[in-house]
């Protein structure tokens, strides 16, 4: 456990804007990897369970199960990362 300095607060480095441009390459990296999932042939967005209904004046659509997909694919991964952080 880290341990605190004298004025018992952490003081902050970086600023919001480092965090808004790693945010920002973060998501450019994750949409460049669902373009290349869309080229090799990998349905994401088009799995069994993503519901979509298209009225005559109204599209509604919900990846549920793309999100379901992803939810598992993130924490394995993230349990990945803390087991061999250990």
């Amino acid at each position: 456990m880290p341990r605190l300095p004298p004025g018992g607060r952490f003081r902050y480095r970086g600023g919001v804007g480092r965090l808004l441009v790693i945010a920002g390459l973060v998501l450019v990296g994750l949409g460049l990897l669902v373009m290349a999932a869309g080229r090799f042939g990998f349905p994401l967005g088009r799995l069994p369970g993503d519901l979509a209904y298209r009225g005559k004046n109204v599209r509604v659509y919900f990846p549920l199960g793309t999100s379901i997909l992803l939810s598992v694919l993130l924490t394995l991964i993230l349990w990945a990362i803390s087991r061999f952080r250990r």
